[in-house]
């Protein structure tokens, strides 16, 4: 069982350094942008449709409860 994990352990950095070394890694910086930008679309969506949804609910529910 202490081998299976010793070797694991090994293989991590060798595969962690394969993967640096990769030409293609990806864009990390798009990424972060593309969810910040996401995250302040949908907070200023949510912004808009908040008092809508929130009056439709209380609509809905108060039908139902008469």
């Amino acid at each position: 069982m202490s081998h299976k994990i010793t070797r694991h352990l090994v293989e991590i950095p060798a595969g962690f350094q394969a993967w640096r070394e990769e030409p293609e890694r990806g864009d990390v910086p798009g990424w972060v942008l593309i969810t910040i930008m996401t995250a302040g679309l949908v907070a200023a969506l949510w912004l808009v449709a908040e008092p809508l949804l929130t009056g439709l609910f209380t609509s809905a529910v108060s039908s139902v409860s008469q």
